[in-house]
């Protein structure tokens, strides 16, 4: 038996409240699009031939049953439909797995179910669809607000397109976001802080705020690497991230991670499950996770081709290809890597439990001195500023 469109809809409402270092959620990857973008990386497949969805959910079924058998007792607090692009898929498709995951799990009543979208006109049509399968977040893959930079991304939708995409999903959703990519080739900051301007005052709530980076096996690198991609260089960029900053701040859309922006009280609660080192269960083809057994924290991966990932759940009841046991150092090398993307930071008492040692006050010192972390007044580590466009290096010298 499943709860049906409606159970699930009546079931599944938003509150304010955000999920805590332990929160549990579940992460689906429907990895196919209608075209490869030049500049992605992800997991994503096209296929000239109609995907089987039926096979597809019933192969999404048994893995989630396979990770309930080894979370038993959570409560999901959300649930994330990434890509790939899953508003390719029907709403019933949606439906079914989300079906599947009320049947394993105990959901709470305040889950946040985000599923991301492109913009077009085909798949806003669905979202009523998906309302009424139990999505009540969407997210939008926008990425420019100029029909030119759209094109050279390898955009299939127009300006006006995803505009009346974003219209439509802020009547049918109760929360939204729409992502954009910027430090895109001829951009120059001016270009940058009006067209941010425009995506604010069309943004509800939320904005992902991506600098375009040069991705190994793409597209866009073959390009940079035969000269013919002009990509800004050091000043230009933190230039348009100074743009990015100050603009979200102003205009109430402050960071809570790196590259996230929101309102406040509107942060993505999936993705603060990550960020805070949360658990969650990754399924589909190439999805990731991080769940908490009996021998302790494990890392999961799964089969990266979509038809061979179909094929070994359908064998073996799962796609599981990597069950890494994680040791203390490397659960706190990645509470560090997640939890500094956070304008709140870090709490050194958990980095502490999960490692077995404290952070190494002289370092701590020495990256305040430098102006690149700093202490809150309830304890917390975070990066400034100053820090964040060296992350990388900051978090690297915390974690030594």
């Amino acid at each position: 038996m499943t709860i049906g469109l409606t159970s699930w809809h009546k079931t599944v409402m938003i509150s304010a409240s955000t999920p805590g270092d332990q929160a549990f959620g579940v992460y689906v990857h429907w990895p196919f699009c209608l075209s490869k973008c030049p500049y992605c990386d992800f997991n994503s497949h096209v296929r000239q031939a109609p995907v089987d969805e039926a096979r597809f959910l019933s192969a999404f079924r048994a893995e989630l049953a396979h990770r309930a058998r080894l979370t038993p007792g959570r409560i999901v607090q959300s649930v994330f439909f990434g890509g790939g692009t899953p508003s390719l898929m029907r709403p019933e498709t949606v439906a079914g797995i989300l079906d599947a995951i009320a049947g394993h799990w105990t959901v709470d009543p305040n889950a946040e179910v985000t599923l991301e979208a492109n913009p077009t006109s085909v798949e806003a049509g669905r979202f009523r669809g998906y309302r009424a399968a139990g999505i009540n977040r969407v997210s939008l893959g926008v990425q420019a607000m100029n029909d030119r930079d759209l094109k050279a991304l390898g955009r299939l939708h127009s300006v006006a397109e995803a505009m009346t995409a974003v219209e439509v999903a802020t009547t049918i959703f109760s929360r939204s976001s729409f992502d954009l990519i910027y430090a895109r080739p001829g951009q120059t900051p001016a270009e940058w802080g009006n067209e941010l301007e425009d995506a604010i005052d069309r943004a509800a709530e939320h904005l992902s705020l991506y600098q375009l980076t040069i991705e190994p096996d793409t597209m866009f690198e073959k390009l940079y690497r035969a000269g013919k991609l002009d990509m800004p260089d050091q000043d230009l960029s933190r230039a348009l991230w100074d743009v990015t900053q100050e603009t979200t701040q102003k205009r109430g859309l402050p960071a809570y991670e790196i590259s996230n922006h929101a309102r406040i009280g509107a942060e993505s609660r999936h993705n603060l499950v990550y960020w805070r080192y949360g658990e969650y269960a990754g399924v589909g083809p190439g999805a990731h996770g991080r769940v908490i057994t009996p021998q302790g924290r494990r890392a999961h991966s799964t089969e990266r081709h979509p038809e061979m990932w179909l094929t070994v759940v359908e064998g073996e009841g799962h796609g599981v290809t990597a069950d890494d046991p994680l040791s203390a150092d490397e659960q706190a090398d990645e509470f560090l890597l997640m939890g500094l993307r956070l304008t709140e930071g870090i709490d050194p008492a958990r980095f502490q439990a999960l490692a077995g040692r404290t952070l190494d006050p002289a370092r701590v010192l020495s990256l305040i001195s430098d102006g690149m972390v700093e202490r809150t007044p309830d304890g917390r580590i975070r990066v400034t500023q100053n820090g964040f466009p060296v992350l990388d290096a900051v978090v690297a010298d915390l974690a030594a």
